[in-house]
């Protein structure tokens, strides 16, 4: 154990994914390491809790991890959570158009190469191979160009592969989404074949896999958690953070103090003078069902990853977890502003379609609206998101908005924990 006479303190502000995941490398480090929130929670957006209405456990948003996201799944098996994900043998993500009733599977080939575009029983209902070729305009795109800018927007292709992968990797629609920043996503997934493309999703709940684990660990390792912690203000001196004020307690900060602020954008900018972070962001829009006793579906969903992508209809995707439904839309500007017994009709009707349920039943439904669910990953916020250091010796930045290089997702959070994190360790 180290000297606590040279032992250093860290204060992590936020204890969303970025925050935990700063808090444990800097504790792994050696550091002694306080952990605050704002909320009773932990978690941020990937939290799982109690829902009174449905009686069941469900998680704020449904997330999905690739292999790609080398990242998070290693923060996963740090914290020991591995063997809490559904992890199928193979890359398969079904997918159903509500509209037409087709129904397909995506399957990337074994390599790079990607020879299931060549097989018509393979490729998405409506295309040809030559459609997918366009990808290439994506690897060479500029700063300013967008999804819709490299990539042609009619046909199915566009409606049944761009669309939805879009959405769902960036939450911004294609004709605003940052095009070099989806070429991040097709090149770290499907360029390099099935292996990084498998996907995963908590079995029982986000909370279950990536948070309760972690702050078991960081406990394990000295650290403290500390709820209902909003911070109101810094004090700065010189080149340094001095104080951090927490309204009824003020804390002051010794000479080998440091501060990771893992809060939302807007957050931050208030709290930084001088800061300049990204503000526009996009919604997020998830619909929670609870199927009546005895209701199971006609269309089942295989065991090891019970989800399906949903094209033609309100949804985007459908998660199945014992008798909750899970339904997520992306870059729901319109959606978001409907009343939530109009969403709720509109899930339940592709929940019928695409489950082959009665739609007589009478599900418990919950709609769950974040509004500033991430940035929008536009090339002009993307020009926005700030790096880890900041103009204060032993304040960083940490955050899924963060310029990780990366999407806004869980993957970009655990990367802004640890690269803050990094940088204060070397200092």
């Amino acid at each position: 154990m180290a000297d606590t006479a040279i032992t250093r303190h860290a204060q992590v502000i936020g204890a969303g994914i970025a925050g935990i995941a700063a808090a444990l490398r800097l504790a792994k480090s050696g550091w002694q390491v306080t952990l605050h929130e704002a909320a009773a929670q932990a978690g941020g957006r990937c939290r799982s809790y109690y829902d009174a209405k449905l009686e069941r456990i469900i998680d704020n948003g449904n997330h999905m991890l690739l292999a790609a996201n080398t990242a998070a799944l290693d923060f996963v098996r740090e914290i020991g959570a591995y063997d809490r994900l559904a992890r199928p043998a193979a890359a398969a993500f079904p997918f159903l158009d509500l509209a037409t009733g087709e129904r397909w599977t995506v399957t990337p080939s074994a390599g790079p190469i990607p020879w299931w575009i060549f097989d018509a029983a393979r490729r998405i209902p409506g295309t040809k191979p030559g459609d997918y070729l366009a990808a290439w305009k994506l690897a060479v795109a500029g700063p300013e160009a967008t999804v819709a800018d490299c990539l042609d927007s009619r046909g199915p292709l566009w409606e049944r592969f761009w669309v939805p992968l879009t959405v769902a990797a960036l939450n911004t629609h294609p004709r605003e989404a940052s095009a070099r920043l989806l070429w991040l996503v097709v090149r770290e997934s499907f360029a390099k074949g099935a292996a990084a493309c498998r996907p995963f999703v908590a079995r029982r709940g986000l909370s279950d896999v990536f948070v309760d684990p972690a702050l078991d660990v960081l406990r394990s390792l000295g650290g403290s958690v500390a709820f209902g912690r909003r911070l109101r203000g810094l004090g700065f001196e010189a080149a340094r953070v001095a104080m951090l004020d927490f309204g009824e307690e003020r804390i002051a900060l010794g000479p080998r103090d440091a501060v990771v602020l893992a809060l939302p954008p807007a957050v931050a900018g208030d709290l930084l003078p001088g800061l300049a972070v990204p503000t526009d962001s996009r919604p997020i829009v998830n619909a929670h069902l609870r199927l009546p006793e005895g209701v199971r579906p006609a269309r089942p969903l295989p065991d090891d990853l019970p989800l399906i992508g949903l094209v033609g209809g309100a949804a985007d995707w459908l998660f199945l977890r014992d008798d909750v439904v899970s339904l997520t839309v992306s870059a729901a500007e319109a959606l978001a502003e409907r009343p939530a017994e109009e969403i709720a009709a509109l899930m339940w009707r592709d929940t019928v379609r695409a489950l082959g349920l009665d739609p007589a039943a009478a599900p418990v439904i919950r709609i769950i609206k974040e509004k500033r669910a991430t940035l929008a990953q536009t090339p002009a916020a993307l020009r926005l998101r700030p790096g880890p250091r900041t103009r204060w010796a032993n304040l960083t930045l940490a955050g899924d908005w963060t310029d990780t290089g990366y999407p806004a997702t869980i993957e970009s959070a655990v990367r802004s924990g640890a690269a803050a994190a990094a940088a204060l360790t070397s200092a």
